[in-house]
C-alpha cells in the first residue's frame, strides 16, 4: 500500500469539515499500513494535536470505521492503552481470476484477509450461458461461505483488452464470449456491488509492485508466461495502458523463428508461437524433457516440463557444488554499465571491444567481469564478439557466423558453432534461438539444461524488443511458467538478453507467479473500496 497522502491546499484554507475529513483519511491509511494503533501513536505519526486526534478517533468510531481491538503497554489499562483498528467487516470484497479454462475467486474483508476461496474449471465445449452461470454461482457460494451479507466491490482480472475510456472488456478474437458476458451478469446479480475489470497481466504487475519482486522499482516490465503471453509496463510508478488499452500485447510481436507473421486477429506467427504454453511443451518434447504424469495438459504441462528441467539442473549443480541451485554467472559490463550475468561454465570466453584489450574468463572463475560492446552469449565455449561503441542488436545466440548490422551502429560478428540449420524469419534472415553448441564441454549434459537454454533464447527475443523501446531496467518473468522457471530460467534469459542489448537489464522471477492476477484483482478492489469509504468530501 502506498504511504498516506497529505492533502495540500490549492490556494485557500480548508474548511473545518474538509480538514476533518482529510485528517480522518490520513489516520485510516496509517491504520491500514501499520495495523492497530493507540491514540498516542496516531498523534505521533500524523503530527496532529492530542485534541484533534481524540476528535477523529471519536468520529471514526461513531461512523463504524474503527473500533477498539485491544490494549497496549505493560499495564494494559486506561484510555491511552486502547488500540484502535479498522473494522474489517465494514465492507466485503471479491476478486476473480478469469482464465480461458476456468475461474478462481477469493472473498476478503476490508483489510484484505481471505475469508473464502474457490475455483471451477470451465471446458472449451461449455456454452456461453452455462459458463457464465458456473462463474456467477461460484462467486455467490464463496460469498455465502465467507458469511458476508453483500459485496462492496468486485475486482476481475481477465485476458484481453480493456477499453481505457469505458473500463470494459473489449470483444477480442480468440477469447471465450462468456468472459465479456460475465461482467454484466455479475453486475446484474450483485446490484449493490461495484464491478471493476482489468487486464490480467496488468493486475499481476500491480501485485508485484506492491508486494512482490518490483517493490523497489518504479519502472519495470512484467513478461507474463501462462497459457499465452503478455506484458505489463510500469513507467515512473504508473501502469501504462496505451491509447487503445493494448500496451503489452506481446503475443502479436513478429519474431524470427516462427512459420509466418501474426495477423490482426491471430497471434499465431508472433511471439506467442515461441513462448505460449503449447510451444513450450513442444520444445520440451524435442529435447526429451518429460514432466510428471500429473502435470496435465496445456498450461499445466508447460509449467510441469519447465519445473522438471529446473529440478534436473538444480540437482546437477548441487552435485557439482553443494548448496548451489543455479549457475551464478559472472557479470558482463559494457557501454552503458552492467548488462546482466553471463553463465559460468564458458571456458575460453573471449570478448573484445574497441580500445579494450581482449580478456579471457576461466570456466571456474568465481565472478570476474567481462567487458563487451554488443553482448556476450552465455555458456558457449569459444565465443568471440567484436564491436565498437554500441553494437545494434548484439550477438544472435546460437547463430553460427551470424553477422548483425544496423544503421548508425557498429557491426559485430559472433561464431557459436550451433548444430543444425538456423530457422528462417519471415524476411529470410537466418536466426537460431533454440540450438546448443555441438562442442559442449559437457557432452553428457542432461536435456533439461539444454531445454532451458533454448527456452531462454526464445524469451530473450521478446524481452529484447521491449527493452530496446522502453529501457525498463528490470524484466520480471511471471505467470505459471515464469514461476516454474524461477531464478534458474531468469538467469539464463538475463544472460541471453545481455548478449542482444546494450541496455543493462535485470531479469528476475516474479515473486507471486500465477497467483499474481488474483492478488492484483484483490488490491484493485480494496483500493476502490477504501477510496470510497475513506474519501474526504469534494470541495
Amino acid at each position: 500500500m502506498e504511504g498516506p497522502s497529505i492533502w495540500k491546499d490549492p490556494g485557500m484554507p480548508a474548511s473545518p469539515s474538509t480538514a476533518r475529513a482529510i485528517n480522518d483519511r490520513l489516520a485510516l491509511r496509517l491504520l491500514q499500513q501499520e495495523g492497530p494503533l493507540t491514540a498516542g501513536q496516531l498523534k505521533q505519526l500524523t503530527g496532529l494535536s492530542r485534541p484533534t486526534v481524540a476528535d477523529l478517533v471519536e468520529r471514526l468510531s461513531v461512523s463504524g470505521l474503527i473500533e477498539v481491538v485491544g490494549e497496549s503497554g505493560e499495564q494494559r489499562r486506561g484510555p491511552n492503552a486502547k488500540l484502535y483498528g479498522i473494522v474489517a467487516d465494514r465492507a466485503h470484497l471479491a476478486a476473480l481470476d478469469v482464465r480461458t479454462e476456468g475461474v478462481s475467486v477469493v472473498v476478503c474483508d476490508l483489510l484484505g484477509s481471505v475469508l473464502a476461496e474457490a475455483s471451477v474449471p470451465i471446458g472449451d465445449d461449455t456454452g456461453t450461458g452455462p459458463a457464465v452461470e458456473q462463474a456467477v454461482g461460484l462467486v455467490e457460494r464463496a460469498v455465502k461461505e465467507a458469511g458476508a451479507d453483500r459485496l462492496h466491490t468486485v475486482g476481475i482480472g481477465a485476458p484481453g483488452l480493456i477499453d481505457p475510456a469505458t473500463g470494459e472488456l473489449r470483444d477480442s478474437s480468440g477469447l471465450p464470449e462468456w468472459h465479456r458476458r460475465l461482467v454484466a451478469a455479475l453486475q446484474e446479480r450483485l446490484p449493490e456491488a461495484r464491478v471493476l475489470v482489468e487486464n490480467e497481466t496488468n493486475l499481476a504487475a500491480l501485485a508485484e509492485q506492491r508486494e512482490g519482486a518490483a517493490r523497489d522499482r518504479d519502472t519495470f516490465v512484467l513478461l507474463w508466461l501462462g497459457l499465452g503471453t503478455g506484458a505489463a509496463v510500469v513507467l515512473d510508478g504508473a501502469l501504462r495502458r496505451g491509447a487503445s488499452g493494448g500496451t503489452g500485447e506481446i503475443g502479436f510481436l513478429p519474431v524470427p523463428g516462427t512459420s509466418g507473421l501474426p495477423s490482426a486477429t491471430d497471434c499465431a506467427g508472433g511471439f506467442h508461437s515461441l513462448a505460449g504454453a503449447a510451444a513450450i511443451a513442444e520444445l520440451a518434447r524435442e529435447y526429451g524433457v518429460v514432466a510428471e504424469a500429473t502435470a496435465g495438459q496445456g498450461l499445466h504441462a508447460a509449467a510441469g516440463v519447465v519445473r522438471a528441467a529446473v529440478a534436473e539442473v538444480a540437482g546437477l549443480s548441487a552435485d557439482a557444488e553443494p548448496g548451489s541451485t543455479h549457475v551464478p554467472g559472472p557479470s558482463a559490463e559494457g557501454a552503458g554499465g552492467a548488462a546482466g550475468g553471463v553463465s559460468a561454465g564458458a571456458p575460453g570466453l573471449s570478448v573484445r571491444r574497441a580500445g579494450t584489450a581482449t580478456g579471457t574468463v576461466p570456466a571456474d572463475a568465481p565472478g570476474p567481469s567481462a567487458e563487451r560492446a554488443g553482448g556476450v552469449s552465455p555458456g558457449v565455449p569459444g565465443l568471440s564478439a567484436e564491436g565498437a561503441g554500441g553494437a545494434a542488436g548484439g550477438v544472435s545466440p546460437g547463430a553460427p557466423g551470424h553477422r548483425v548490422e544496423g544503421a548508425g551502429h557498429a557491426t559485430g560478428t559472433a561464431r557459436l558453432d550451433a548444430p543444425g540449420p538456423p530457422v528462417q524469419s519471415a524476411k529470410g534472415a537466418s536466426y537460431a534461438t533454440d540450438t546448443a553448441p555441438p562442442d559442449d564441454p559437457h557432452p553428457s549434459a542432461e536435456p533439461g539444461a539444454r531445454f532451458l537454454d533454448a527456452l531462454a533464447g526464445r524469451l530473450a527475443l521478446g524481452a529484447a524488443s521491449v527493452v530496446a523501446v522502453l529501457d525498463p531496467g528490470r524484466v520480471l518473468l511471471g505467470g505459471e511458467v515464469g514461476e516454474a522457471g524461477g531464478a534458474v530460467l531468469a538467469a539464463r534469459v538475463e544472460a541471453r538478453l545481455s548478449a542482444m542489448s546494450p541496455l543493462p537489464t535485470e531479469v528476475r522471477p516474479s515473486a507471486l507467479g500465477g497467483a499474481g492476477v488474483l492478488r492484483g484483482a484483490l488490491l484493485m478492489a480494496r483500493d476502490a473500496a477504501q477510496d470510497e469509504l475513506f474519501a474526504p468530501p469534494t470541495r
